[in-house]
């Protein structure tokens, strides 16, 4: 592999202008350090804002940052691609200086509100609190300010609202862009790119991506001249390791080098080879646990440390593998000096329980001086919470782990505690923190060294391998610049951890930015509102989603037309002389699918015969399974016609081996046949061993008096399925295709056809067959091209008919042409439709246009709007308490809710659309409770709702709430939505850390 240029190195050799020659070859950093030495531009930078700035932010600018500021000073667009803790923001914070000093505004976005809290705050202390706005769904301070943060979603709904807050506007920062990438609120980035006055110029700050150019282009498209600058150069090296268990039980975990000595960590390369001693362990353990599972046993809780029932020291191998303790890894990385720490744990639980395993060890990370500093910021910055609610809240364990040092960060904690964590781990007070990925996301909270206990996450449906986007956000976090010579990613030894394979994910920086931007029926009211339908559709198609789809387009098309010129060739290959030779294939094909119509005709006849036998089953009765894994005989407990699968009843029976089953018709897919009946007794417990013994004992000997051969004979009584001829019973299934008058004919037809009789018959069949399959690859290509092009314009033509359909846009004139591109208006409904910025904001529309919601009470409204909002972590194992009960006027409302969101999803099945989420009860009666002034004790009490899970969900119903109050279409409704506003806010909801 070529030695990788960074930005600011020397030309490379192959040009004289220090380009190398096949540059599409180059990594983006190589790219673009490429094009920077071509640059005549003057770098000294003796005058201009940037110069004064460099003096404001006090030490030398990277080559990438002084790049970004010089073109954005040049009042070009900026894409900055660089690696987490780079230092991209300052291009951002030179955006607000420039601003400033030319008398414009800056809106500087983020995706989350503690991003945007922690900028507020950076911004403040740097320009002071009177030129400094902060704007988030609940936070509104100084919003006339010349510099206002906010998040994204904020931005995009002053877009389509016209707010004249954007008079005047200079610089948007969009911050963590990347985010374009999420399924769920992505598409709100390219809305907003897109809608942007000309004249604004963007910095786009997003993490090292592989299609940075792509992303370039797009932007140099709808935005204008945009430049981009990638730097794939950690400021901070980081260094890769394995931490495995000492071999002795109670020894020390190791922390070993990943790659061998000799590969450069900060640019491993593909393939770098692995730490030979690393590898000589795993073998080691290898040998031992392979070892272990010939001559030891595995034991319930064989789980070293991690919980009661692990085997004792000395039980077993002593070099059989473990993985090492929670505690003991963070003692491990105390002793080396390499705290503080992020120990990544994909599971709430998880790091809660990490917490606790910590204390129970008696780890303490902190001085008596540091313990009370962090005790003094605990209580400054708690002093809102109701005393009250402090129990609850887990306040007391919580407030002690924090003072040894130790703490947990993750969705399910209060706001309050989650942010003092952060406050107290950037002033070096916390050591470890044990976090779920989502401390990943644009959290400033640098660390030296990061820790991941598994390279596997639970992603709500199943476990995925991280992948390498993934492994290079989590470890980004590791070096802190300024402080750490070097930065350390540190990967716990666990089952099915593989070096070679971490080592490829490691090395591999780089990944994808896709878009998944997709038309939502908000954007379509709002889009045909302010430009009409088809110069929405134009606007829709200048999408990044689109950008992509039609580059895509291009390669497919040139395999396409590869594909039509090679069956050209194969159509000639395959002409015969005696006749038309693709008309003989076509008689071969429809053969060929005849007899496979009958052949599956059959196996479902066969299957339906296996499923009767299994349907004549009685208790007591002894079966012979003929086939399958369970072979062998069997007596039946129950005969499971309560039990029904896809495929019949489920019987549980009782097998000679004395182990209680459940038969299925994949244990014997060629059905089951009756042998003999025994008695089972009245009182027949399957859970007593000795009457399981009992009973195989009578099953055997009642085969043994059937057949005299317990393995052979057959009963002379009553048979269930089939016989033990086989097929025999079965008369004239195999010969179905003998009998087929359709078959018959085809192949007479093909006898009589004159290729039939060619010497070179099959050669030709043979190009005829590639033609074939050429073909059919053909056809799914150009369907592909088809599908993707315009397809986002499609998708929005779809919105619009089903808005029309109910009433939110209306056809200009009110003729109904059926034109699937028709102009359109938007109706009184769809006014207060684009007022609404919910993910489910049809759903939303609906209840209120159909007046669903209008006789609720403030407590009943703000429960209904959780509905909507609301996404439990697990399915209910019963059904929700309703307040009322289930015939009470909010159990209506929210059957009437149900109702609409069935018709919704009804529609969006018909137009083809994804489908609104389904409601979710689950925080119904806690919000209630609530709203209604009852404690925090109280509402949670008998659910599994955390309490920074409350809190987080209450502040998204009050989001909905607040555009009910501006966006309803009656005054009762607006009002209603107000006052459950005001009974939401308060106690640890209303709590707000600016």
């Amino acid at each position: 592999m070529a030695p990788r240029s960074r930005p600011g190195s020397g030309p490379r050799a192959g040009s004289p202008d220090g380009t190398a020659p096949g540059t599409d070859d180059l990594s983006p950093a190589e790219r673009y350090a490429a094009s920077r030495a071509r640059s005549s531009r003057d770098r000294a930078d003796a005058e201009g804002e940037l110069r004064l700035f460099r003096q404001v932010v006090g030490f030398e600018l990277d080559p990438f940052q002084v790049d970004a500021c010089v073109a954005l000073e040049e009042g070009r667009g900026v894409l900055v691609a660089a690696p987490t803790g780079a230092g991209k923001t300052v291009v951002g914070e030179f955006a607000v200086h420039l601003a400033l000093a030319r008398g414009g505004k800056a809106f500087y976005t983020t995706p989350i509100k503690a991003l945007s809290n922690q900028k507020y705050s950076d911004l403040v202390a740097r320009h002071g609190a009177a030129n400094v706005g902060l704007l988030t769904g609940d936070t509104s301070i100084n919003a006339g300010a010349p510099v206002v943060v906010m998040t994204t979603e904020v931005l995009r709904n002053m877009l389509y609202a016209g707010s004249s807050a954007l008079d005047g506007l200079a610089y948007v920062v969009m911050d963590e862009v990347h985010y374009l990438a999420d399924r769920f609120r992505g598409p709100v980035w390219e809305e907003v790119i897109i809608h942007l006055p000309d004249h604004v110029q963007l910095v786009s700050l997003s993490a090292t991506v592989s299609n940075a150019e792509e992303f370039g282009d797009w932007l140099a498209t709808v935005r204008g001249d945009t430049a981009v600058v990638v730097s794939e150069r950690r400021p901070v090296p980081l260094w890769q390791h394995v931490v495995v268990s000492a071999p002795e039980p109670r020894g020390v975990p190791r922390l070993m080098d990943l790659y061998a000595g000799h590969v450069d960590p900060t640019d491993p390369g593909t393939n770098p080879p692995i730490n030979p001693d690393l590898q000589a362990t795993f073998r080691v353990s290898a040998r031992a646990e392979s070892g272990r599972g010939r001559h030891g046993h595995k034991g319930r809780g064989d789980r070293g440390y991690r919980g009661p029932g692990g085997n004792r020291p000395g039980a077993g191998p002593a070099a059989h593998r473990r993985t090492p303790p929670r505690f003991a890894v963070v003692d491990s990385l105390d002793a080396d000096a390499l705290l503080p720490a992020i120990y990544f744990i994909f599971s709430r639980a998880g790091c809660d329980g990490a917490v606790q395993q910590c204390l129970r060890a008696g780890l303490r990370l902190t001085n008596a001086e540091e313990e009370a500093q962090i005790r003094r910021v605990v209580e400054e910055r708690t002093a809102t919470i109701p005393t009250e609610d402090l129990d609850v809240l887990g306040y007391w364990a919580w407030a002690e782990s924090l003072s040894r040092g130790i703490a947990a960060h993750h969705a399910g904690m209060l706001p309050v505690f989650k942010e003092t964590v952060e406050v107290l781990f950037s002033r070096g007070l916390v050591k470890v923190v044990f976090a779920t990925e989502t401390l990943a996301l644009g959290i400033n909270m640098p660390a030296r060294s990061v820790v991941l206990e598994k390279l596997v996450k639970w992603d709500g449906t199943a476990h995925q391998p991280v992948t390498p986007g993934e492994y290079t956000q989590l470890t980004g976090r590791a070096g802190r610049r300024g402080i750490d010579v070097e930065g350390h990613a540190v990967v716990v030894d666990h089952t099915g951890l593989d070096p070679v394979a971490l080592a490829g994910l490691a090395s591999k920086r780089l990944y994808p930015l896709r878009s998944s931007f997709r038309p939502t029926y908000n954007m379509a009211v709002n889009l045909v509102g302010q430009v009409g339908r088809e110069r929405a559709r134009d606007v829709l198609e200048t999408s990044f989603a689109q950008f992509q789809a039609d580059r895509g387009v291009v390669g497919l098309a040139k395999q396409a037309q590869a594909h039509a010129e090679a069956m050209e060739g194969y159509a000639a290959s395959m002409a015969c002389d005696r006749g038309d030779f693709a008309e003989y294939m076509g008689l071969r094909r429809a053969i060929k699918d005849r007899e496979k119509e009958l052949s599956r005709a059959a196996s479902g006849a066969r299957r339906a015969d296996a499923v009767a036998s299994f349907e004549k089953l009685r208790r007591g009765d002894v079966v012979e399974v003929p086939s399958g894994r369970r072979r062998g005989y069997v007596v039946v407990l129950d005969p499971g016609r309560d039990d029904r699968g896809f495929d019949g009843p489920r019987p549980t029976v009782l097998t000679q081996e004395r182990q209680v089953k459940k038969l299925t018709l994949a244990d014997a897919p060629g059905g089951v046949e009756v042998v003999g009946v025994v008695r089972i007794p009245k009182g027949f417990n399957p859970r007593r061993p000795d009457q399981r013994r009992d009973l195989a004992s009578s099953m055997r000997n009642a085969l043994g008096a059937f057949s005299g051969d317990a393995g052979t004979g057959r009963h002379p009584g009553r048979h269930g399925g089939p016989s033990g001829g086989g097929q025999a019973g079965r008369p004239g299934r195999r010969g179905d295709a003998a009998s087929d008058a359709e078959l018959q004919r085809l192949r007479a037809a093909l006898r009589a056809h004159p290729c039939h009789g060619c010497p070179d018959r099959e050669d030709h069949a043979r190009w005829a067959e590639r033609w074939e399959r050429l073909r059919a690859e053909h056809e799914q290509l150009v369907r592909r091209v088809e599908g993707r092009t315009g397809s986002i314009a499609r998708t929005f033509d779809r919105t619009c008919d089903v808005l029309t359909r109910l009433g939110y846009l209306a056809r200009a004139g009110g003729e109904h042409d059926g034109a699937p591109a028709g102009s359109l208006a938007v109706t009184d409904d769809g006014r207060w439709l684009g007022r609404l910025y919910a993910e489910d904001d049809l759903l939303l529309a609906e209840c209120l246009r159909r007046g669903i919601w209008d006789d609720l009470d403030a407590p009943g409204l703000a429960a209904a709007v959780s509905t909507v909002v609301y996404s439990g972590r697990r399915e209910e194992a019963s059904e929700p308490f309703v307040p009322g009960g289930p015939h009470g006027r909010l159990a209506q409302v929210l059957e009437a809710t149900t109702r609409a969101w069935s018709e919704v999803t009804d529609l969006e099945a018909e137009h083809r659309l994804e489908a609104t989420g389904p409601l979710d009860l689950g925080l119904v009666a806690p919000v209630h409770r609530w709203a209604s002034g009852k404690n925090l004790d109280a509402v949670l009490r008998g659910t599994d709702v955390a309490a920074g899970d409350f809190v987080r969900w209450c502040k998204q119903v009050l989001d909905v709430l607040d555009q009910l109050a501006k966006a309803a279409p009656r005054p009762a409704l607006r009002a209603t939505a107000r006052k459950a506003q005001t009974a939401v806010l308060r106690g640890v909801v209303a709590y707000s850390s600016v």
